[in-house]
Formats: C-alpha cells, sequence, structure tokens
C-alpha cells in the first residue's frame, strides 16, 4: 500500500534534503508535491489529498499553525509532521490541539526524523486498512439486507411502502425497476434423486458461483436468490426506459449463463426472463408468472424462453396447475382440509376431461407431480426411501388413472411428513426460545431453520403466519426493546449494549436504533434519566 506525502518548507536547502535524506520509497511514500509557504501547501492538498504531511511551522503568506486549521477544514484524517525551532513545550502542545500527529525539532536530527515518519506511514496503513475492512464488512451487511428484503418480497411474505428504505445506506426501494430472468435445472429431479443431501448442496452452490460469476463480468447491480433446489432468480436493476434494450441485453445475459452453466458444471438449463423492466411491488406477481411459464414448457430442454401473456382462456392444462399449487400451498400451511379438497378437485377435473384432452394432460399431470415433488422436499416433508417409490410408480405409469394414483399416494406422503414434524406452534415456540437465548450472537434465518430441521423458505413462511411479521422486523424489534432496557437499567457503554443485543459494529447498532427509536443511544439514555 503506497501513501501520497506533501513537504513544505520556506528553504529550499531543507527541500531538496528531505527529498534526498529519507528513504520514500523503501517507506512506499509518494512525494506528489513540494510548497514553499503555507497557501501553496493548502493548494497542493485539495488537488492531491495526500496522507501525509510534513511542514514548516514559520513560513510566509501563511504560517504552519493557520495551513493545519486551513487544512482541517478540506481533511480530518490527513496525518500532520511539524518541524519548529520551538523548543518550549507549551507551544508543542499547542500544535498537537490543531490537529499534529507529531513534531521535530530544529535542527533537523534526519535519523530521528526517519524513525518519526516510518512509525506515522504504519499507523496510516494500519488505519486504511481497518476501514478497507470496516467498508467490506458493510457491504456484506448491506448486500445480506438487500437479498434478504428482495426474498421476502418475492415469496410475498412482506409489505413494501413508502418507507421502506435499505437501513444501511437508506436506498429508496420503490424507485428501483429490475430485469427479471428464471434459471431452472432441466430434468432436476431425476438428476438429483441418487445425490445425497451434501452433493445436492454442492451442485446447486457450483451453479449459483457460476450465475454470479457471469454476472459480474457485465459490470451490472444484481442479486442471485434461490427459493427452491435447482431454481435461481436473477434481478438486474435497470433504468433504461426502452423496452428493446431490455429485452436485448436478456437475450444476451440469458444465452451467456446457459453457455457457461453447461461449460462449467456439465448441467443443462432452461431460462425464462420477463420482456420489460418491473418494479418492486410486481416481482412476486412475475416471478409466479415465469415460474408457470417455465414449468408448462412440457420436455423444455436448454431453452431460452421469452414471457409472453397468454390471451386464451384458461384450460384444464394450466386449471391443473393452480390446482396443485394450492395442494403445495395446503402442505406448506400444514392445512390438511385445504390440501385434500384441492386434491378432490384435482381429481373431479381429470374425470370431466374430454378424450380429446388425455395425451395433454398425461404430459401435464407427469410434470406437475415432479413440480409437487421438487416442493416437498423443499419442505423436508419426503425420505429418499419415499422419493424412490414415487420415481418407481412413475416409471410404471400408462394412464391418467395410473398418474392421479401416484399424485394421491404423493399428496398422503406430504402430510404424513407434515404430521411427523412439530406442528407450526411448537416449531415457532422453539424459534423464539432459540433467538431469546442467542440475541447476543450473529445469527440468521438459516441458523434458525437449520437448528428446527426444515428448510429456509418453509420456516420464513411459518414465522410470517404466526408472528404478523418477518423474521427481520421480528429480531430487530426485540433486540431494539432489549438494548432500550439496558440503556436505562445498566451502566453498560453503548458498545458492550450494542454486543449484548448482536450488533458488533456500534455504528450500526447506533443507526438500527435511531432508525427504530428517532433517537440515539446516547440522547435516549441521557433524556430518560433526566426525567428520572
Amino acid at each position: 500500500m503506497r501513501l501520497k506525502a506533501i513537504l513544505a518548507d520556506d528553504e529550499p536547502n531543507i527541500l531538496r534534503n528531505l527529498q534526498a535524506v529519507i528513504p520514500w520509497d523503501e517507506l512506499e511514500i509518494d512525494i506528489v508535491g513540494t510548497a514553499r509557504n503555507g497557501l501553496e501547501a493548502l493548494e497542493l492538498c485539495g488537488l492531491h489529498v495526500p496522507d501525509l504531511v510534513m511542514s514548516d511551522i514559520r513560513m510566509p503568506l501563511m504560517d504552519g499553525i493557520t495551513f493545519v486549521q486551513k487544512l482541517r477544514e478540506l481533511s480530518e484524517d490527513c496525518t500532520v509532521l511539524m518541524v519548529t525551532g520551538y523548543q518550549d513545550f507549551e507551544y508543542a502542545r499547542s500544535l498537537m490541539r490543531v490537529g499534529v500527529s507529531d513534531y521535530i525539532l530544529k535542527p533537523i536530527n534526519y535519523e530521528e526524523l526517519e524513525n518519526s515518519i516510518r512509525k506515522l506511514a504504519n499507523e496510516i496503513k494500519e488505519k486504511k486498512l481497518n476501514q478497507q475492512e470496516e467498508q467490506q464488512k458493510w457491504g456484506k451487511m448491506k448486500n445480506l439486507a438487500y437479498e434478504k428484503i428482495l426474498q421476502d418480497v418475492l415469496m410475498n411474505y412482506t409489505e413494501i411502502t413508502t418507507h421502506t428504505l435499505l437501513p444501511i445506506d437508506n436506498l429508496d426501494l420503490e424507485t428501483l425497476s429490475y430485469l427479471f430472468a428464471m434459471i431452472d435445472v432441466d430434468d432436476y429431479s431425476q438428476k438429483s434423486l441418487p445425490w445425497s443431501e451434501q452433493e445436492r448442496k454442492l451442485w446447486n452452490f457450483a451453479v449459483r458461483n457460476v450465475l454470479q460469476d457471469s454476472l459480474t463480468d457485465e459490470q451490472l447491480k444484481f442479486t442471485v436468490l434461490q427459493l427452491r433446489e435447482g431454481e435461481w432468480c436473477v434481478l438486474i436493476q435497470w433504468e433504461e426506459r426502452d423496452e428493446s434494450k431490455a429485452q436485448t441485453k436478456l437475450d444476451d445475459i440469458a444465452l451467456r449463463l446457459q453457455n457457461n452453466v453447461l461449460q462449467s458444471v456439465k448441467l443443462g438449463i432452461s431460462v425464462g426472463y420477463f420482456p420489460e423492466a418491473v418494479g418492486l411491488h410486481q416481482l412476486s406477481d412475475t416471478y409466479r408468472k415465469l415460474q408457470r411459464f417455465l414449468q408448462l414448457h412440457l420436455g423444455k430442454q436448454q431453452s431460452l424462453l421469452r414471457y409472453k401473456e397468454s390471451k386464451e382462456p384458461a384450460d384444464a392444462n394450466s386449471t391443473l396447475w393452480y390446482l396443485v399449487e394450492e395442494i403445495v400451498t395446503g402442505l406448506k400451511q400444514l392445512n390438511r382440509a385445504k390440501t385434500e379438497d384441492a386434491l378432490s378437485r384435482l381429481k373431479l377435473l381429470l374425470e370431466g376431461l374430454p378424450d380429446c384432452s388425455f395425451a395433454r394432460a398425461y404430459q401435464m399431470l407427469h410434470f406437475l407431480i415432479l413440480h409437487l415433488l421438487r416442493e416437498l422436499r423443499e419442505m423436508n416433508s419426503l425420505d429418499m426411501q419415499e422419493e424412490e417409490q414415487i420415481w418407481s410408480q412413475l416409471d410404471k405409469s400408462e394412464s391418467i388413472q395410473h398418474l392421479l394414483q401416484v399424485m394421491v399416494q404423493l399428496v398422503a406422503v406430504g402430510l404424513e411428513g407434515a404430521n411427523k414434524k412439530k406442528n407450526s406452534e411448537l416449531l415457532m415456540a422453539a424459534a423464539k426460545e432459540y433467538i431469546r437465548t442467542h440475541y447476543a450472537n450473529d445469527f440468521g434465518i438459516e441458523d434458525v431453520a437449520s437448528s428446527l430441521g426444515i428448510s429456509s423458505s418453509y420456516f420464513s413462511l411459518l414465522f410470517k403466519q404466526h408472528f404478523g411479521e418477518t423474521f427481520v422486523e421480528y429480531v430487530t424489534k426485540h433486540r431494539m426493546e432489549l438494548a432500550k432496557s439496558m440503556l436505562l437499567h445498566s451502566d453498560k457503554s453503548i458498545t458492550d449494549i450494542g454486543k449484548s443485543c448482536g450488533y458488533l459494529e456500534r455504528r450500526y447498532f447506533t443507526k438500527v436504533f435511531q432508525k427504530f427509536t428517532g433517537e440515539i443511544p446516547s440522547e435516549y439514555r441521557d433524556k430518560r434519566k433526566e426525567a428520572k
């Protein structure tokens, strides 16, 4: 890491000696300018923004003290080393008050000066590294918060209002538009059947990495979200209003994603995408449309599919889709009555089909069974042996009646799997206890869901249904209540209280607390203690 320095002294010989005697290159410091007075030094600082300034105290036009005072209006971070002929201790202390880090007395001892510069340079580099690490940490936190908001929006778990802001940088989410593409691994259910849970995670992780790397090269602001195994949503922030440009960009991106995944992971994928940018409020609806559109293309293999709104009235095939979706929703909600009602209506629909629709309906029902299999796998509602039995039954099925029997069996397995689990009340009671005992730790949805033995998406759904708010909203609210109590009833520092509530960075804790209460922690504590 190289630093920038400016030298200021009204004696040319001293400036030449400083440049020649001090091993600046060894210290990884570049001299970006020299000045003969305070005014020149100030202009150079505005132009180059140096890390270190070495200045004489007695200079024409503007002395060193005034120069440092003016410099502090430009930059609080620049380190200043002052050269002075004054040996009075009180005067040296006055230099510290205006922001001077160290001082050297004339006549200059160059060995002592080199040691002082080396020490200051190391301090500057350490501070810069800490700032970089903090910025990276903030970037990761912002990305995680942003991804969580988008995932909740896609799954329709949260409401976005005009007051919804990304908590770290106050990004107005309502102003954003997105290009939306969905990626689905072809024949994922069949391909993943022999894989262990660890192998499935590794394959999914590999595909996600390829998708992200492919988009990083484009210099786009994008997010890749996985809502179930073998399926990803790609959201790209888009400001262009020209729809043709959006379609051209999506055509190019979809083809690149498909080729890169096939080349790197040896898996064929199909990509479905919406032809125009959509706002935040349309994301959930667009996700459902794209998922249905992509899945209803039976026999698709490495397809690139641009979404088209169907102008025809809903036929039996599309109705089959909605009934299976109702079955899935009923299973997710542990609602046996809703699940069985949707299954009964599915049976009646199939029984009333005309003969001419049987071939298409057979294909459709076969595929919807695979769709239901994937959803049950996400919910951990069937084990490997049960899934293998379903596949064996599918291989032997030759008619709609046989497929319907498989569907009935699969729903029964799903309901039984839900009953084997703890019911939602007990699950959420366990989640509540986990949160209460881990306030001081850095944990997320994945940690709580894993401790309960259910998937993250299923946990999010149950949590929102049970508590009426998202996981992040609930945890933040209760952490803030704990923080308020500790501020009023303990003498702990703001930093320690933040850590006790799960916020390792005081600055982030202060931001969240202020957003929640309208006051920073110190104001909250002082006002109420004064009132007491």
